[in-house]
């Protein structure tokens, strides 16, 4: 079906005709989960079910016109529409988020999440030999105050029930289909064709569109989907039973649970619409489920129609939480039990978010500051020795391998770790990473405004250009000229403090300038709350740095890297490291080798 197509025209009309007019209930009920009713007139062109045994089957069903009903089950989070024609879901309206339009213009109009019109779930049951669709009977409802219940008769005289129901709050529907009364006339396999055409919803379409994403959940918990951005139509044929499929879109989900059973197996599609700015990607889900279950009353459902919010949907299903991609699975412990409770900690005190994400990065400075501090110490460290190292450069010359064996041996001498500057580095690293992974995918800062961004959870533009740059964009995002110059300073201050190491290409340096240049063109197109996490994070690093630059007494380490020369030299006292005594092994087996090569050498020219 194509992405225009629509569901099966609902027959069974003189029925409908006699009950929606002499029969319905006419008030509708309200609650905190409310339950209303919408009557429109449709008119049946053509038969596509059986008809009920209500409706006389001499009837032209062509020239009747009918009354539909819609009704609406709604809490303080969500509003669902349903329809008698069908008994299936019309729309899904989220009531507290907006699409970066409406948010943009002032709308309050709520971002619909699911919309017939365009988008399709509908059951499709085998009955006596038949492929009856549960969206091509009509249905009697029955509503409450918190469910809807949809009736349909067969000619056989059977009965199929379809049950929606909402809790007072939050984004779970559940779903229930009564097939028992069908007993052997049903067939072995039921299907749901699940299909959803992505209408924009953010501010980057690209990266909205590269965001949509289908993703399942095997048995035994294993975690799948499909690329996600493929050049063209993806499919993929899953045979193993299956615990839940979702439709994720850039920060929003659509997702279907079966509760207390399986799915047998499924087929799975993405198709990117790269040239369609409203219908940007289109997901498809074919998905098998036993009969048998339906028969054994295994026939219950939830729907997850809400934020993909990581606090949120970890509690729907097991393993639901993985729709949130927090970051990479190395890193998931320090996104997963550090920065999202550290997250929610400040959004519960400080509504500003631009205040939030400093807050959150003296937070994370603080912790890390000693490993900054040791950091600091052993660039000192180095710092003060490099006189020495640029008096063994000028004894031996250009020889770069003697100059690093030499300096390796004065590192030795004073007790000295020349990769202890390195490691507290490399151990912050993580951070960085897992805040790179981690704010992309957050739904905290969409729509979240801070100084000239009016989205944290997208670009900043204060200039459009009328061209594009290649790998840069057609736009000047502030903050990530702002973080691109604090990273600058940044790199100017540490080549500052940084002396040369033996060996190293002089152009090295310039990488502090390059860098920062390159990840410019990277970033343009990032959320604007990164960027000033990343502006921010740097200024306080520089700032800490020069708070412990007062603190660190140089001649003091001089002293006790002399004193150390001193015990070292003298065969005791001072405890080597072990990297220390490592060097020391490495330093005498390259002096034996470059012996045993002269040696060698001498030897042929004899």
């Amino acid at each position: 079906m194509d992405r225009n197509s629509v569901t099966g025209i609902v027959l069974i009309l003189a029925m409908l005709l006699g009950y929606q007019y002499f029969f319905a209930p006419k008030e509708p009920i309200k609650s905190e989960t409310s339950t209303k009713t919408v009557a429109s007139n449709k008119k049946i062109d053509s038969l596509k079910a059986p008809l009920s045994p209500a409706v006389s089957p001499t009837l032209d069903s062509s020239a009747l016109v009918v009354k539909e009903e819609i009704f609406v089950l709604e809490n303080k989070d969500i509003q669902v529409q349903l329809s008698n024609y069908g008994g299936k879901i019309v729309s899904v309206t989220l009531k507290n988020y907006e699409s970066y339009k409406n948010y943009n213009q002032g709308i309050k109009a709520g971002l619909k999440l699911f919309d017939s019109k365009k988008d399709q779930f509908d059951v499709e049951l085998p009955i006596s030999g038949k492929k009856i669709k549960l969206n091509d009977l009509a249905y009697q409802a029955k509503s409450s105050a918190q469910s809807i219940e949809f009736t349909s008769t067969l000619p056989s005289g059977k009965i199929i029930k379809q049950t929606y129901s909402l809790p007072k709050e939050g984004f779970e529907l559940n779903y229930a289909i009564d097939a028992k009364s069908l007993g052997t006339d049903l067939g072995a396999e039921y299907q749901i064709h699940w299909k959803e055409n992505i209408h924009q919803t953010e501010k980057d379409i690209a990266e909205e569109r590269k965001a949509t994403i289908n993703y399942l959940l095997h048995e035994d918990e294993e975690f799948d989907y499909l690329s996600e951005n493929p050049s063209a139509n993806e499919v993929e044929n899953i045979t193993a039973k299956l615990d839940w499929v979702t439709f994720k879109k850039k920060y929003f989900i659509a997702g279907l649970i079966p509760q207390g059973f399986q799915f047998q197996k499924a087929s799975l599609s993405s198709t990117p619409n790269l040239n369609d700015s409203l219908n940007i990607k289109t997901l498809d889900a074919n998905i098998i489920g036993s009969s048998q279950d339906l028969l054994a009353g295994k026939s219950s459902f939830k729907f997850y129609f809400g934020p993909n919010d990581y606090s949120i949907i970890k509690h729907v299903a097991p393993s639901f939480g993985k729709n949130v991609k927090l970051s990479y699975d190395f890193l998931l412990p320090i996104t997963r039990y550090v920065f999202v409770p550290l997250f929610d900690f400040l959004e519960s005190i400080v509504s500003n978010y631009g205040l939030l994400i400093v807050l959150l990065v003296l937070i994370i400075k603080t912790a890390l500051l000693p490993l900054t501090y040791k950091s600091y110490v052993s660039m000192a460290k180095t710092r003060i020795l490099a006189p020495e190292i640029a008096a063994i450069k000028e004894k031996i010359g250009d020889d770069a391998a003697r100059v690093q064996q030499e300096t390796m041996k004065l590192y030795g001498e004073v007790g000295v770790n020349p990769l202890s500057g390195c490691i507290p580095v490399l151990a912050t690293m993580p951070v960085l990473m897992a805040v790179f992974m981690l704010f992309p995918n957050l739904i905290n800062l969409r729509q979240e405004s801070f100084w000239w961004a009016n989205d944290l959870s997208t670009f900043d533009s204060v200039l459009d250009l009328p061209f594009s740059i290649p790998f840069y964009g057609s736009h000047v995002s502030l903050f990530c000229l702002l973080m691109t110059l604090s990273q600058l300073a940044y790199g100017y201050y540490n080549n500052q403090i940084t002396p040369d190491q033996p060996g190293q290409p002089i152009n090295m340096k310039m990488m502090a300038y390059v860098t920062p240049v390159i990840f410019m063109f990277v970033m343009n197109s990032f959320p604007a709350g990164l960027s000033f996490y990343y502006f921010v994070s740097n200024l306080v690093t520089i700032g800490q740095q020069l708070a412990i630059r007062k603190f660190v007494d140089e001649d003091k380490i001089k002293r006790l890297l002399d004193e150390n020369r001193k015990k070292i030299a003298a065969g005791g006292g001072a405890k080597k490291s072990r990297f220390s005594q490592y060097l020391q092994t490495q330093m005498k087996a390259i002096e034996e080798q470059q012996k045993e090569q002269k040696n060698t050498n001498t030897k042929k020219k004899k």
